[in-house]
């Protein structure tokens, strides 16, 4: 007696596109992902299908809505969000992540310069690596300046190694999650949060896959670069509360120092007598009282970090089902 065949998993992919600029290139986009919704195999022969394409706009400066009015008329599965206003292009991830429904969320940028056919690469590494997120990693240099490339390199070098930010040296908005970490993370971060941060907080398995970048379409980027050291600013401000253990460290290391400065001073005040007279109390004053200032500041900070780990929205823990039972639990289906 033969045993019935059974059907290979398909893993459900929802594409979520932040729109602000995108009137030339969003139906270049659109129409790459075309084929991608009639169902696809991986390189690793696993069976997906994109079942949705959410397109958050965010109110930029051409029609793009218009645009997303008439792709949404042709196509059932686009399926456009509405922000209020211009909220930035993280807001406008995070809104098109919460009204997602797919296993994966996949985010790509509004210009072109990421390929939608390299999603089955990413979701391979996520099965192979049971991995919740999975960075798409450029094999090639990105198309912008070399200065822009530099800065962004030793910037996201120092949040990762100073600041606690992840790893932050993989960041990229092309990305795959695994649909509820996704939406968890969209539900709960605070108000400037950073996605990437966020799932830094919750996510078992991050790992990356090789992507060759393209061009960003025919328009310029709109990050100037004060828009962008803004943005590294904030992520700072968002990544966590090290910069704030770093003052109380800073403060306690100044308070040791300070108490050996002072009892040097006493020392020599006694066994050298060419010291003018009231200098060495002055100084030991002054060593004590430092210290004890950013001892102090230190405490501050402390109880600064649990307000700010609170505001952010960082929460003790996220539950999810069993692995085995959702996308991560049929690695091998189709193989």
């Amino acid at each position: 007696m033969s045993l019935p065949e059974t059907t290979p998993y398909t893993h459900g992919i929802t594409i979520v596109i932040p729109v602000y600029q995108a009137e030339r290139t969003l139906r270049g986009v659109l129409d790459e992902i075309v084929p991608l919704t009639e169902g696809f195999v991986t390189p690793g022969g696993r069976s997906a299908r994109v079942t949705e394409v959410i397109t958050a706009y965010d109110h930029g400066p051409d029609r793009s809505d218009a645009v997303i009015r008439e792709l949404a008329s042709e196509y059932s599965w686009v399926h456009p969000v509405w922000l209020s206003r211009n909220f930035g292009q993280h807001a406008a991830t995070l809104a098109g992540i919460a009204s997602s429904g797919g296993d994966w969320v996949v985010t790509l940028d509004e210009d072109g310069q990421h390929d939608p056919a390299f999603i089955g690469r990413l979701l391979d590494t996520a099965l192979d690596e049971q991995a919740d997120v999975v960075y798409a990693e450029p094999t090639n240099r990105p198309p912008h300046g070399a200065v822009r490339n530099a800065a962004s390199k030793a910037s996201k070098r120092i949040l990762e190694t100073v600041f606690g930010g992840g790893r932050a040296s993989h960041f990229n908005s092309y990305r795959l999650i695994l649909g509820e970490v996704a939406r968890s993370v969209a539900a709960y971060a605070g108000t400037g949060v950073y996605l990437d941060v966020a799932l830094g907080w919750v996510a078992a398995r991050i790992v990356t896959s090789p992507v060759e970048l393209r061009e960003e379409g025919d328009r310029r980027s709109g990050y100037s670069y004060r828009r962008l050291m803004a943005h590294f600013w904030r992520m700072i401000l968002t990544s966590g509360t090290r910069g704030l253990r770093l003052v109380t460290a800073a403060g306690v290391v100044f308070f040791v120092g300070g108490v050996l400065f002072a009892l040097y001073l006493v020392v020599m005040r006694f066994a050298s007598g060419d010291i003018p007279e009231g200098w060495t109390s002055q100084m030991v004053v002054t060593a004590l009282g430092t210290g004890l200032v950013l001892v102090s500041l230190g405490i501050v900070a402390e109880y600064l970090g649990v307000a700010v780990n609170m505001a952010m929205g960082r929460p003790p823990y996220l539950i999810v089902r069993d692995p085995s039972s959702g996308p991560l639990g049929h690695a091998d289906d189709g193989r």
